[in-house]
């Protein structure tokens, strides 16, 4: 009796002892959750705090005279001589009328750049689409400069000593005479997203990068789906299994694990090098990026048609079906769900590498938005590393703003990912 009391007690502090390892062990798993949660919240706050304002962009507003001596002094209103007149020097002479008291050299300079070099392409475009402009006076809202946007934004504090940040007390000073008339203005900042790269902050958008990104990310798609899943059905279905099948095997997994910047030095060996295909184009990031997606596009390809019963196909050849038939009309239709995902989650993947495209030229300054595959062209991780790289504070807040741009993008993918696999997957 003794004995089994004693045995009982000993079970009895074991059983507390693992009970007391469990509840740590949890704590610990949640501990892990809520430090990582903690990480994202964090990242996900800064980049918002610093690019939300990305999105927003100062104007000011002008009193513009259409001087047809300037514009078009021959009077004929030919396209070509309106395209070429010299709008700037209308921005300059508002800016002198606003501002008579502005008379030195320096400071003339100084007053210009309080608007952007935009402003005359603004002009151009109200006098070609209404040439009846010409010989008036009228207001135009013309976008400021980045050291101004910056300003009105409150990212410089204007209590700081002058020698402390990069706009001048005499800029303040005629920035707060246009507020104080009305005249400025903060609004949705549009021409993120529909202008192409520039060496001026404000004027910089993600248009070109976007239309990169797309194009390369269907050369992609075109190149390694089918080339993907046809491999996962030949090495699953009907390659012998025999030392070779299991070396493909290997390599494939291998690859899945290869650095990605692997790849892109392949893609300058062979891609521009050998092949000469267009350097800093989508066709040939294209390429690179469809041999890094291949893998995963692969090895997902296959887990989803193991993961189909193997009665569903004898069941198709026990009827008369051939072995392809058996494959192609019933095994795949059901493995295309996992298929899908795995091919979304690869591109996403691919979406957002940067380090192979900079091996192959992708990193130059490209204004001009590209209109096929065979143009220069940048993509938008690579616009984002360029941007980090500028020393102008303005782009801080456009390389966030192009941040939370892309991870909207990896998030809806992920997400489709996601309802696809609920939508179309069968359980057994």
């Amino acid at each position: 009796m003794t004995e089994l009391k004693e045995s009982m007690k000993i079970a009895g502090a074991r059983l507390k002892k693992r009970h007391a390892a469990e509840t740590r062990f949890k704590a610990l798993g949640i501990g892990a959750l809520a430090f990582a949660f903690l990480c994202v919240a964090t990242l996900f706050t800064s980049i918002i705090s610093n690019g939300y304002t990305g999105f927003l962009q100062s104007y000011v507003e002008i009193d513009i005279n259409f001087d047809e001596s300037v514009i078009d002094p021959d009077g004929n209103r030919a396209i070509e001589t309106l395209k070429d007149a010299d709008y700037a020097k209308l921005v300059k002479e508002s800016l002198r009328e606003t501002f008579p008291e502005v008379t030195g050299r320096r400071d003339k300079r100084t007053l210009y750049g309080l608007i952007s070099s935009n402003a005359a392409y603004t002009l151009r475009d109200m006098v070609l689409n209404d040439p009846s402009l010409i010989g008036q006076k009228k207001s135009v809202w013309v976008m400021a400069s980045d050291e101004v946007d910056m300003l009105l934004k409150d990212v410089f504090d204007r209590k700081e000593a002058e020698d402390t940040r990069p706009i001048s007390d005499k800029e303040i000073a005629w920035v707060e005479k246009f507020e104080k008339a009305g005249k400025v203005e903060t609004r949705f900042n549009t021409n993120f997203f529909v202008a192409g790269d520039s060496r001026e902050p404000e004027q910089a958008g993600i248009r070109g990068a976007l239309v990169g990104s797309a194009l390369t990310m269907l050369v992609t798609l075109v190149l390694s789906f089918p080339a993907g899943v046809m491999a996962a059905i030949y090495l699953e279905e009907f390659a012998p299994k025999n030392k070779f099948t299991y070396l493909v095997e290997v390599n494939i997994n291998n690859l899945a694990a290869v650095p990605s910047i692997v790849f892109g030095l392949l893609g300058l060996a062979i891609f521009l090098n050998m092949f000469g295909m267009p350097r800093s184009a989508p066709i040939a990031g294209g390429f690179v990026l469809a041999l890094m997606t291949l893998p995963t596009i692969i090895i997902a390809s296959r887990a989803a048609l193991k993961s189909i019963p193997p009665s569903i196909k004898e069941a198709a050849i026990g009827v008369g079906a051939s072995k392809m038939q058996a494959v192609f009309h019933h095994q795949l239709p059901l493995a295309l769900p996992g298929i899908l995902t795995g091919t979304i989650i690869g591109m996403a993947q691919a979406l957002g590498e940067t380090a192979p495209l900079l091996m192959i030229g992708m990193v130059a300054f490209i204004a001009d938005v590209p209109s096929t595959p065979f143009n220069p062209a940048t993509v938008l991780p690579v616009q984002v590393y360029l941007w980090a790289d500028s020393p102008e504070r303005a782009f801080v807040e456009k390389t966030s703003a192009a941040i939370m741009v892309l991870l909207g993008f990896l998030i809806t993918m992920n997400a489709l990912a996601v309802m696809l696999r609920k939508k179309l997957e069968r359980r057994w």
